[in-house]
């Protein structure tokens, strides 16, 4: 076996000598190598600490001390990746690019964006919303990426890097278990429209039977009241059978189905893994533009289009002076993206070591938020046309979220000839929006359980595992698909990614910046993109700016203002205005996923040794099986993969080998 000596300090900390003297602690490959004066002594026990740790020499000792004895202890060690098969990587670059685009290009580029869009300015809301992509998407997303595809793995194992942050991995998986619980719902809503699509007329337009008086009452007394929002209340939602979330009411089973469906197919596209879903976003990802560039082309040929299109750029200036408009910039930013839910370190931790994540960064990113402006136009567009068509204004027939989605836009599409091959068009490029958010999702959530119970891995138990997580996902998801069911998902969907991620996402970058260390985080970056190219080296400079002071006090901001409008504002849907037992309860939901951070930091300090600072001090250390896990996949030829640890004392210093960086075998 040869092992150059200039091979020894590679995959370890900066600092480290790279020359033939070997320094205390040292990774080499797959395995770890350590000396201490004495050897069997030395290992830890079930109570001790496993933070790396660099024990120095004393006065006058040097490293290649001379001993009379020389004793060489080597004992295999299991892989730490997967006790029983290896970890999967992406087929190819592009399999991740697009599952990360098609996870972060969401419903929300298409409902919310154009609606924040024309309400904060029109196009000067294109001002904060870039600077907010630059200072907090962008560096954020970067250090997401990173971490999981160095340490190579899930949200919680992760933490390895700092113990004392794991429960920064167990808040996400709790986001990310609740935004699952009720996306696939928009799923369900979506597979029903879809279902009804295959009708002529469309069965929420004026043409339908049930809904012709009511267009032609609503023609003669000037309602606004339309058969879309009648179909979507009471067909869909059966809304107008419940009073509030007290009064939920029987669950109503074409949803109930539909859901069914949804999880159905959530479950055989995540049971092979990346493998499978990574060919799966193929389609699901190219889809969604196909559609857009369409209804564009389509939009455009309309009567009254460019009023719609008018009204969504025209830039009012004096907005730019509202924190509103400014924070609604940089909760855009934050959520289309998908920071802080755990999918993108799961997604990027299959990745090979020396993938150019600087790059995926700012196509990725960039990329999604070109999507939300280039959907701006289809959306507008046909809006526009509506609102020539009803002679008013376009304010008053915009809308966002599910109001956007399931109210205005197809009734926008039922005026349209052959309304319905455009509606199921509309539909089915919402499924795939929704489809590659929540593989994401619950990509996040199974890989951070498979890594911490690597056993679960095995086929038949990963079968097991995926069947009981669905069915449990499905079976609380029922709530949401009852007559009072709205209410519910308005509920979740306010708090569940409201200021829980925000501080989830604030102690990340703190802890990363201050605890791991950004200068040793920067390290690791270049040591990913071993060809770094001199202008990325240069904007490593602009993100540690960023991760350091701009980013967390942007997110501090955000936090504060959230709090404000939270306690100023109430929860409302519709008319109906949430009681106190239920915004409580919203706030417990949101509480839940940021108080693991101080849980598991108290449970990290607890079980390390010594004074209050002292065990603090352990728990910011990386772990040991820290740098194994990046250094056990294929990086370059040069390292040489040991699966062994090799344990010296002091006596073996005196050997050859290591005093004259002789790697010769005779």
């Amino acid at each position: 076996m040869k092992l150059p000596p200039e091979k020894w300090s590679e995959g370890v900390h900066m600092g480290e000598s790279s020359g033939g003297d070997m320094q205390l602690g040292e990774t080499v490959g797959g395995g770890e190598v350590s000396a201490s004066p004495e050897t069997a002594q030395q290992e830890p026990g079930p109570g001790a600490s496993q933070n790396t740790h660099h024990p120095e020499p004393g006065p006058g000792v040097p490293h290649n001390a001379h001993h009379p004895e020389t004793a060489l202890n080597i004992q295999p060690v299991t892989p730490t990746t997967s006790s029983n098969q290896t970890r999967e990587t992406w087929g190819g670059k592009y399999e991740f690019l697009l599952s990360c685009i098609g996870y972060c290009v969401g419903l929300g580029n298409v409902w919310r964006f154009p609606y924040l869009c024309y309400r904060n300015g029109g196009g000067a809301f294109l001002i904060p919303y870039s600077i907010m992509l630059v200072f907090t998407g962008l560096p954020l997303f970067l250090m997401e990426l990173s971490l999981g595809q160095y340490g190579a793995a899930g949200p919680i194992t992760v933490w390895k890097c700092c113990p004392i942050l794991k429960g920064i991995g167990i808040g996400m998986l709790i986001v990310s278990s609740l935004v699952s619980l009720y996306y696939n719902v928009i799923i369900a809503w979506t597979f029903y429209y879809l279902g009804n699509s295959f009708q002529s007329p469309l069965p929420w337009s004026c043409e339908a039977s049930q809904y012709v008086q009511l267009c032609k009452n609503s023609t003669n007394n000037g309602s606004k009241f339309s058969a879309t929002e009648a179909f979507w209340n009471e067909k869909v939602l059966g809304v107008v059978r419940s009073s509030g979330l007290s009064d939920p009411g029987p669950v109503r089973w074409e949803l109930a189905l539909c859901l069914l469906a949804a999880w159905v197919i959530i479950f055989l596209c995540t049971l092979k893994g990346i493998r499978s879903s990574g060919k799966i976003v193929y389609f699901t990802a190219t889809f969604p533009y196909v559609v857009l560039i369409v209804l564009i082309i389509r939009g455009a040929t309309l009567d009254g289009s460019i009023d719609g299109v008018r009204f969504y750029l025209t830039a009012d200036w004096s907005r730019l002076r509202s924190a509103q408009v400014w924070n609604d910039a940089a909760s855009q930013i934050f959520y289309s993206l998908g920071i802080g839910f755990g999918g993108l370190l799961s997604m990027a931790s299959y990745n090979k070591f020396d993938n150019n994540v600087v790059r995926d960064t700012l196509v990725i990113a960039i990329g999604n938020c070109c999507t939300s402006f280039f959907a701006g136009f289809a959306i507008f567009s046909v809006l526009g046309h509506m609102a020539w068509k009803k002679q008013v204004p376009v304010g008053e027939v915009a809308d966002s979220g599910p109001g956007l989605a399931f109210v205005a836009y197809p009734e926008a599409l039922a005026l349209l000839p052959g309304s319905a091959f455009w509606s199921i068009l509309f539909f089915l490029m919402l499924f795939s929006l929704g489809i590659d958010t929540l593989f994401g999702n619950m990509e996040g959530i199974t890989t951070a359980v498979l890594d911490e119970f690597p056993a679960l891995r095995e086929w038949k138990r990963k079968t097991l595992f995926l069947g009981i997580l669905c069915f449990c996902f499905y079976l609380m998801g029922l709530l949401l698909v009852t007559d009072g069911g709205i209410y519910w998902f308005t509920l979740i969907d306010s708090y569940s990614t409201s200021f829980g991620l925000i501080i989830i996402t604030l102690f990340m970058c703190i802890g990363m910046a201050f605890f791991y260390g950004v200068n040793q985080f920067c390290q690791d970056i270049i040591d990913m993109v071993c060809r770094c190219p001199p202008w990325c080296t240069k904007l490593l400079l602009y993100f540690k700016a960023c991760w350091v002071f701009i980013t967390p006090a942007l997110l501090t901001f955000i936090m504060f203002y959230i709090f404000i409008d939270m306690y100023n504002t109430p929860l409302r849907y519709g008319q109906y205005v949430y009681p106190r037992w239920g915004k409580a309860l919203g706030i417990c939901m949101g509480s839940l996923c940021c108080l693991q951070i101080p849980i598991w930091a108290g449970v990290a300090i607890f079980k390390e040794s010594g004074t209050l600072m002292d065990r603090f001090k352990k728990s910011i250390r990386p772990l040991n099986t820290w740098r194994t896990s990046s250094s056990q996949r294929e990086q370059t030829s040069g390292i040489i993969d040991v699966p062994y640890t090799v344990n010296l004392t002091d006596n073996d210093f005196n050997d050859p080998f290591c005093q004259g960086g002789d790697t010769s075998e005779s």
